[in-house]
């Protein structure tokens, strides 16, 4: 592949984004293992590679754009959570941000259990082998047909959303002649550190009763007086990619005080409280997450402290870490295409994927790191935005970051922490297909979904 040089951008020590001068990283070719997978590292070469592979091979066996999971390093963050918080307790990984069969074996293998908020998802871990007492069942509008699946097959819970949902999944289970588990959401009126359409606990939004105005009370209410329901315990979520336990802090205690006034009305102590997930991963170096045994503990202490004040034995706890998991476990590997310098602001680089399989740049405002891994370079700063190749200005992958100035057409580079929503999120924009996910584990890379083919495109257009 070409190296030459090419006219650049921006190159001065310090330059301005988004309103705040930022400076270039010391040394382009380090890899902050905070970004990136656990066994991603350079060769003697220069080459970047995951599992002992080098990313140079995996692009000519599977072409680019395409997602490389690092499986060793997905199977330890799952021992990591389960150990954190141990037999009293339950993990359940939120399979929205990324689920395959494969991935449902590997929790199934590691001893967590699966969240899934679909249909799809729930037929995708069934057909896996995940035990089916061991899923919960999430949505805020789960249709009718998913409900009789969800209670004939004996999903561990169903977690309710709203008071028709109440009354509907009680309707189901008594006509199956069934008692399904349940769990109330309620919405406790924090509002998350977060993106907006990622915070979930405040409550002018879909998800969830409110707590504040006794609806939730209300939901507890019908829940134990409807025949084909056991009410197991309260569930909330406050958001995504929250790094401050502060948010949890509150939660948990307007949850236990919703436990407390049960105890008081119907004479009993709900077993279990589930505070969802939401725990932020590092997308760039500047970001500072928690690990799992601190999250656990942090969990564990504020539960503990608040229901030994309201007088209340201490529930079961469930966490429902997702992104946590598998988003640093992947990075996305883009060949380079155009490149266009714009003088005075910075380089634009195109790259052969776009918003189709990373769209959270372009929804969330969200901030990744990007590297040039099929090489190193000695060359100077420069100032890049890296986009896609599709017909939308706003379809951009990164967008300030430094890269080499000699970075060249057919160069390869990799954006890191892509696990979690950027495949389960993909699109076929511009008729794109969808990357494949390939895992490697120990020197040996496979499919486990495979690219798109312009013959899947056609095959649903009927017309």
């Amino acid at each position: 592949m070409s190296r030459s040089a090419h006219p650049a951008g921006p190159r001065h020590a310090d330059v301005m984004t988004e309103g705040h001068y930022t400076a270039p990283p010391a040394d382009l070719n380090a890899l902050d293992e905070k970004v990136w997978a656990r066994t991603v590292a350079r060769d003697e070469h220069g080459t970047v590679t995951v599992g002992g592979i080098e990313v140079t091979r995996l692009a000519e066996e599977f072409g680019t754009p395409a997602y490389f999971l690092d499986e060793s390093d997905f199977r330890a963050r799952c021992r990591a959570w389960a150990d954190a918080f141990g037999r009293d307790a339950d993990v359940f990984y939120a399979g929205k941000a990324f689920l395959s069969r494969a991935v449902v074996r590997w929790l199934k293998e590691e001893g967590l259990n699966l969240d899934v908020c679909s249909g799809g998802e729930l037929t995708c871990a069934l057909d896996a082998g995940m035990p089916a007492e061991r899923i919960a069942f999430h949505g805020n509008n789960k249709t009718v047909e998913e409900i009789e699946r969800a209670v004939t097959v004996g999903v561990g819970r169903i977690v309710l959303d709203s008071f028709q949902e109440i009354a509907r999944v009680a309707h189901v289970a008594q006509r199956l002649g069934k008692r399904q588990r349940v769990q109330i959401r309620v919405t406790v009126g924090v509002e998350a550190h977060t993106h907006e359409f990622i915070a979930t606990a405040h409550e002018d939004q879909k998800f969830g009763i409110a707590l504040a105005d006794g609806r939730a009370a209300e939901a507890v209410r019908r829940a134990l007086t409807l025949d084909g329901l056991d009410l197991i315990g309260i569930h909330s979520h406050i958001g995504s990619q929250i790094f401050d336990m502060a948010g949890f802090e509150v939660s948990a205690r307007r949850v236990v005080q919703l436990l407390a006034e049960v105890r008081d009305e119907h004479g009993i102590e709900l077993p279990e409280i589930d505070l969802g997930g939401g725990l932020g991963i590092a997308y760039t170096s500047e970001d500072d997450p928690r690990e799992p045994h601190e999250i656990a503990k942090a969990l564990g202490d504020i539960v503990t402290r608040e229901c030994e004040a309201a007088g209340l034995a201490t529930p079961r706890i469930s966490v429902e870490p997702g992104r946590a998991i598998v988003g640093p476990t992947a990075f996305t590997l883009y060949e380079v295409g155009t490149i266009k310098p714009l003088e005075g602001l910075r380089t634009y680089v195109s790259v052969d994927g776009g918003m189709s399989d990373n769209i959270r740049t372009a929804l969330y405002d969200a901030e990744y790191s990007v590297a040039l891994v099929s090489r190193t370079s000695e060359a100077e700063p420069m100032l890049v935005r890296v986009v896609g190749k599709h017909c939308e200005s706003g379809d951009i992958v990164v967008k300030d970051a430094f890269l080499p100035s000699d970075l060249a057409p057919g160069d390869l580079i990799a954006v890191p922490a892509t696990g979690a929503y950027c495949r389960s999120m993909a699109s076929n924009y511009n008729h794109a297909l969808r990357p494949p996910v390939v895992a490697v584990r120990d020197g040996r890379a496979r499919v486990i979904v495979r690219r798109e083919t312009e013959e899947d495109l056609l095959r649903l257009d009927v017309g």
